[in-house]
């Protein structure tokens, strides 16, 4: 049995025997999209992040039916979305990664991982709301020194995108 600790509209800490764990009640799922460009450019985003207090390098991502209007749409279409919205790319290829879960001892929330590919520029991107996302377009070449180097500048570096190249092989 599932014993509630505390909720918000988009976080409740919860405990079953003599485990207290994380989760959201809104959505136990995410989605991150590892997008690359017909130029063989990585498609990456950065915004500030306020539980670490720094900006963050990271996948395209997104949480999977956590808003009403998007209620009963598959993961792939979440994928989609997100891409579109964060970076104005629309995937005409998208294949699943992997399925994992987050912090296996915090949280109840899986991760899915996509390859996206076939991109073409659709919208400015950025994202929605009060989201303030910028786009990277990071050459596939250069991408471990480049990401080397945001994470000597003070970016932190989310594990996703690691774990994303490294189940797509590149």
């Amino acid at each position: 049995m599932t014993e509630t600790l505390f909720e918000t509209r988009w976080l409740g800490v919860y405990r079953i025997g003599h485990w207290d764990f994380v989760r959201r009640p809104n959505s136990d799922a995410c989605v991150g999209i590892l997008a690359v460009t017909p130029d063989d450019e990585v498609v990456l985003i950065e915004q500030f992040r306020i539980p670490v207090q720094r900006s963050v390098i990271e996948i395209p991502a997104g949480l999977i039916g956590d808003e009403e209007a998007f209620k009963g749409e598959t993961i792939i279409e979440t994928a989609r979305r997100e891409l579109l919205e964060e970076t104005g790319y629309h995937a005409g290829k998208i294949e699943t990664l992997i399925i994992s879960p987050t912090s296996a001892g915090m949280t109840s929330e899986f991760t899915h991982l996509f390859f996206a590919t076939d991109l073409e520029k659709r919208e400015a991107g950025g994202g929605v709301g009060a989201e303030d996302i910028k786009v990277h377009l990071v050459p596939k070449a250069s991408l471990r020194s480049w990401l080397r180097e945001k994470e000597q500048a003070g970016l932190a570096l989310d594990f996703k995108i690691h774990a994303a190249l490294w189940c797509a092989g590149l």
